[in-house]
């Protein structure tokens, strides 16, 4: 499936030098100075010119150009890589997080120039960076799934400014610390698998990542034109962005306050693209969100936020008939709304079905935009779900909700809100006979850290 055939420079920024080993590495490593970095980068005469790109927002220095890989450690063989490397996940799985916090303190050891990429605070963004290649890793043999999954990260990396020439050093600190732990399916074999996959891995996020310089910026600037408090907790904030946004209805992108810089976090765009390129935001504020509690309770008309690109998959499908089944938990209504938007402006009419969820009637804070479109739209029903106190609609889980009003088969499904409505959702969708492949909804990694 893949071959090893270009990996990040692992020059430093000063002199070319190539950089020391990792402390740890040397231990596992394959013969005579195992914690080289001749497992990412061999001799500079192999080295390849980078192919020129249009230059991004911020200046930045140019990156070493990629090289081929140590064709010591050969192609990447998906059958019998995969199984030495799934062994390694399975033993580290019960110790995640020393494994984790070896990582990370390895890697801002030996490379403390890469600690400035993080936030002050590691807290709630300390393992990301990890699961993310841990994940990437268990999928190595299913090209298609990773090569998006990758894809995806590849993109999003270029606004905390990640650079080609970083990949290396995560690289070896990865192997110092399976190698540290994974103590019983270690062995040369396991260790030529995972640098042969994560060559693999980092040139897909590599390449994915130069594509999108050529097209967008790392990031964008918006100014707050517009902060509506909903609830205590709840605002729903306009921003202009400095230049053209090119999202799609039911995306999500990552916002970053001046208040708390590096630390971003996952919003769902409540609106449609619009012709004067407003973009809206549903926010709650959670105990302890750094980002939420900052957009909520301290952002204001004239801020400047950064936003990161868009992404998300739950996206309406125009060239299919079948209705819409919208779920939306909270502020998960947000993209539910957009969603709506979108098959209004499409201007083909097709059934949609919003089941709007809340805690109580008091938390149903859209509901009104909510009937005012079901008004303006016959082919559109709008029922608010509580699972607390009195209601006017329906009431308890909003997936038995959806249950009891069924059936569905017709329907592609749409959920959007917290982890464990999504899991209880698309098991009520699929027992209400909808495909689990017409069911979009965001990735649960993501919702996990959307909200803080």
């Amino acid at each position: 499936m893949f071959e090893a055939r270009q990996t990040m420079a692992s020059t430093s920024a000063g002199d070319g030098t190539p950089q020391g080993a990792a402390a740890g590495a040397a231990t596992g490593g394959r013969g005579a100075g195992g914690g080289e970095w001749s497992w990412f980068a061999p001799p500079e005469e192999e080295r390849v010119a980078p192919p020129s790109s249009p230059g991004a927002r911020a200046a930045s220095p140019p990156a070493p150009g990629p090289y081929v890989a140590n064709p010591d450690y050969g192609r990447f063989d998906p059958g019998s890589d995969a199984v030495l490397i799934r062994r390694t996940l399975e033993e580290i799985e019960p110790i995640s997080q020393a494994v984790t916090s070896y990582f990370y303190a390895l890697l801002f050891v030996e490379h403390p120039r890469l600690r400035e990429l993080f936030p002050a605070s590691m807290d709630a963004q300390r393992d990301r960076l990890f699961r993310a290649l841990l994940t990437a890793a268990r999928l190595i043999d299913d090209e298609r799934v990773l090569v998006e999954y990758l894809s995806h990260l590849g993109r999003g990396h270029r606004k905390y400014g990640t650079r080609p020439e970083h990949y290396p050093a995560v690289g070896e600190c990865l192997i110092a610390a399976l190698t540290r732990y994974a103590v019983r399916t270690w062995s040369e074999e396991a260790e030529a698998a995972w640098v042969r996959a994560y060559t693999a891995i980092s040139q897909i996020m590599i390449d994915a990542a130069a594509e999108d310089e050529r097209r967008a910026p790392a990031w964008w600037h918006a100014e707050v034109v517009s902060h509506e408090m909903r609830t205590a907790d709840i605002a729903v904030i306009t921003v202009r962005p400095d230049q053209p946004y090119p999202f799609l209805a039911g995306q999500y992108a990552a916002v970053e306050t001046p208040w708390w810089p590096k630390v971003w976090r996952n919003y769902s765009l409540a609106c449609a693209p619009r012709t004067d390129g407003l973009l809206v935001f549903h926010v709650k504020a959670v105990p302890a969100g750094w980002v939420s509690g900052a957009l909520v309770h301290r952002a204001r008309p004239g801020d400047v936020l950064r936003l990161g690109p868009p992404a998300g998959t739950m996206t309406v499908d125009h060239s299919r008939d079948s209705g819409l089944l919208c779920l939306g938990g909270s502020t998960g209504i947000a993209p539910i709304k957009a969603l709506v938007e979108e098959v209004a402006r499409y201007g083909r009419a097709r059934p949609v079905e919003v089941f709007y969820g809340a805690r109580s009637s008091h938390d149903l804070y859209d509901l009104d935009t909510m009937r005012e479109m079901e008004r303006r739209h016959p082919w559109l029903s709008v029922r608010p779900v509580v699972s607390e106190g009195p209601s006017d609609g329906l009431t308890g889980r909003l997936p038995d909700a959806v249950r009891r009003c069924g059936p569905w088969h017709a329907y592609d499904g749409y959920l959007s809100g917290p982890p464990g409505m999504i899991r209880s959702g698309v098991d009520a969708l699929v027992g209400a006979g909808i495909p689990s492949d017409r069911i979009r909804h965001d990735s649960l990694d993501d919702l996990a850290v959307a909200g803080s």
